[in-house]
C-alpha cells in the first residue's frame, strides 16, 4: 500500500488470549501503528513478556498511556462484545493510490463510499485523477481523501478548492500533525469537511485537540487509541463527530472495533474498515 509516508508491505500484531480462573477464554489484539504515535511492536512484545503467565484486571487497567495498542488489546479482551450493539455499519472501500483507483470504482454498487490516498504522485497528476474518479463514482457514491499529513499549505489549498467543486465527502489530515492552527484555518475556509487523523491517534491527543477548539471530524482508530472504555466515554461526554477507521487489524479486533463504532459514532457515515483484499495472512 502506497501513501504519502511511503510503502507499507507488512503488518505485525499480537493476539492476546486470556483464560479466567473459571476457564472462560477471551481474545484481544494488539495492533501497533508507531508512525501514528503508538508503541512499536517490539515495545508491545516486551510488555507482554514482563507480565508473565498471570495478569490481573488491576494490572491491565494500569497499563500506561505510552502503550495505547496494549491498552486496547487487553481491555477489549476483558470486555469482549458485552454491552456493545451488533455492528450494522457500511464501510468505505480503500482504493489503491494513483490511477489504479479508477478501475476499482467501476461497476460498484450505488451509494458506495471510497477512500483514496493522495500525496503519492505529483499534485497536478493526482488532481487530474481526482476529477476522473469523481466522474466514475456510482449513483449516490461518495469519495473521501486521505493525505496522511503529506501536504503543505499551498498544495492543501489547491486540493480543497478542487474538492469543493467536486463535492468530496471529507478530507483527512491534509497537513502534518504540528500544524493544528493551519488546519483550523483550512476548516473555516472551505466547504469540504476536514477530519483530523494522525493528530488524534490516541485518546490523549483527542482530548487535547478538543480542548484547543477542534469541532470538526475526528478519525478514530480504536486499536491504537487506548482503553476502549475511556474512548467511549470521551466521545459521549464531548459529543464528538467521529468516523472510526481501521489499522489493518485482524478479525479479532475488527469485530470489537465495529461494535464500538456502532455505539459511539453519531453521524451515519461509512466507517473506514473497507480493507478487504489488502491483507494476506502469514503465520510465524
Amino acid at each position: 500500500m502506497r501513501t504519502s509516508r511511503g510503502v507499507r508491505s507488512r503488518r505485525e500484531g499480537i493476539i492476546v488470549k486470556l483464560v479466567s480462573d473459571d476457564g472462560i477464554v477471551r481474545y484481544g489484539e494488539i495492533a501497533p501503528l508507531p508512525e501514528f504515535g503508538s508503541e512499536t511492536i517490539e515495545a508491545a512484545i516486551a510488555f507482554c513478556r514482563r507480565l508473565g503467565d498471570r495478569v490481573s484486571t488491576e494490572t491491565i487497567r494500569s497499563i500506561p498511556d505510552t502503550l495505547p495498542a496494549c491498552q486496547f488489546g487487553f481491555e477489549s479482551a476483558i470486555l469482549g462484545c458485552q454491552n456493545l450493539a451488533p455492528a450494522s455499519l457500511s464501510c468505505s472501500r480503500l482504493l489503491p493510490a494513483g490511477e489504479a483507483a479508477i478501475a476499482k470504482v467501476a461497476n460498484t454498487p450505488p451509494q458506495s463510499t471510497f477512500k483514496w490516498k493522495i500525496g503519492v504522485e505529483a499534485v497536478d497528476r493526482e488532481l487530474d485523477i481526482l476529477s476522473e474518479l469523481a466522474r466514475s463514482l456510482p449513483p449516490g457514491g461518495k469519495l473521501r481523501l486521505d493525505a496522511n499529513g503529506g501536504l503543505n499549505w499551498e498544495t492543501a489549498n489547491r486540493w480543497l478548492a478542487c474538492c469543493d467543486q467536486l463535492g468530496i465527502e471529507l478530507f483527512e489530515q491534509p497537513l502534518p500533525v504540528g500544524e493544528f492552527d493551519a488546519m483550523q484555518k483550512l476548516r473555516d475556509r472551505y466547504a469540504t469537511p476536514i477530519a483530523l487523523d494522525e493528530s488524534v491517534a490516541t485518546v490523549t491527543q483527542m482530548e487535547r485537540c478538543h480542548q484547543r477548539g477542534w469541532r470538526g471530524i475526528f478519525v478514530v482508530k480504536p486499536c491504537i487509541a487506548g482503553f476502549p472504555s475511556r474512548l467511549r466515554q470521551l466521545c459521549r461526554d464531548c459529543d464528538l463527530d467521529t468516523v472510526f477507521s481501521s489499522v489493518f487489524e485482524s478479525a479479532i479486533a475488527r469485530e470489537f472495533a465495529l461494535r464500538l463504532a456502532a455505539t459511539v459514532q453519531k453521524v451515519p457515515r461509512a466507517v473506514g474498515f473497507g480493507v478487504e483484499g489488502w491483507l494476506a495472512t502469514t503465520d510465524e
